[in-house]
């Protein structure tokens, strides 16, 4: 059985939010789940599929907004996130993170979905997510998850 159901989302810096999610809205007619305004940071999640999203941020003055466009040198992806394929499938990917000390193990409850974060090897921070609730209802910040899972 596989471990993995795909790529989750990809987050992305910009440097207006507004214009990113209307054109992602406009011509993909991809619908808008979730939008946040925090006192660092906008953001928003563009459902692209049912288990997949874009997760673009805008971060005021931050030089990696707007995309360049050479190839290999364009520097607005902040990190994606993988999908497990079922709460099993996380907890095994989690575990074999933790022995190979790629990551500590603390899992994030989003609301919606759970996430923890682990470092490849080339040192990009990665989100491994599970999803609890496939229309996404009730995201909300990060916070400890409550349960007592490994």
């Amino acid at each position: 059985m596989p471990l993995l159901a795909g790529v989750n989302h990809v987050a992305v810096l910009t440097d207006n939010l507004d214009r990113f999610v209307d054109f992602y809205r406009e011509v993909f007619d991809l619908d808008v789940v979730f939008t946040e305004t925090t006192p660092a940071f906008r953001h928003a999640i563009l459902r692209t599929g049912p288990h997949s999203w874009l997760h673009p941020a805008e971060v005021v003055g931050n030089p990696h907004g707007a995309a360049l466009p050479a190839m290999f040198d364009r520097g607005h992806l902040d990190h994606v996130a993988l999908t497990a394929a079922s709460p099993e499938a996380f907890d095994t990917l989690r575990a074999r993170l933790v022995e190979r000390g790629a990551g500590d193990g603390t899992v994030e409850d989003l609301g919606a979905f759970q996430a923890v974060w682990f470092t490849d090897p080339d040192g990009m921070r990665v989100e491994l997510i599970v999803i609890v609730d496939a229309e996404l209802r009730g995201i909300h910040e990060p916070r400890p998850r409550t349960d007592t899972a490994a």
